[in-house]
């Protein structure tokens, strides 16, 4: 059979498959482990999403971020179902938005949004702009 593409493509379009295919791979044992470990997250009933993501564990937000680069949009509604199982409602959201704007799959943006929310945001002051500027 005749390939339209040339050798090189051909190559190159399997080794992208290979990778992507390998990253949903890890991610779907990833998913199977957190749904088994973690169970469901408990949090206070009107939670935000900046207290969402700290009590989220990282292994979730990698997980969202590896299936969104994997996927692309095709991994908004496995988030969507995941962080629902979860007890995350407050992230889906954010997170399926980001699923579904097209090329944004190798921005790991759950996992920004994460440090953010860990090292950056206060609970008074969930946006703190002035923390962020650099001192002179």
């Amino acid at each position: 059979m005749d390939w339209p593409l040339s050798q090189d493509a051909t190559v190159l379009l399997s080794a992208v498959l290979l990778l992507l295919g390998s990253i949903l791979l890890i991610a779907l044992v990833l998913i199977v482990w957190a749904v088994w470990a973690i169970r469901r997250i408990d949090l206070p009933p009107g939670a935000d999403y900046i207290t969402a993501l700290r009590a989220t564990p990282l292994v979730v937000v990698i997980i969202l971020d590896l299936l969104d680069a994997s996927l692309d949009i095709f991994s908004a509604p496995i988030t969507w179902f995941l962080l629902g199982r979860l007890g995350l409602a407050p992230l889906r959201g954010v997170a399926v938005i980001e699923g579904l704007i097209p090329l944004t799959n190798f921005i790991p943006l759950m996992t920004i949004s994460w440090l953010y929310a860990r090292f950056i945001a206060t609970e008074d002051n969930p946006f703190p702009v002035e923390r962020l500027r650099l001192h002179r």
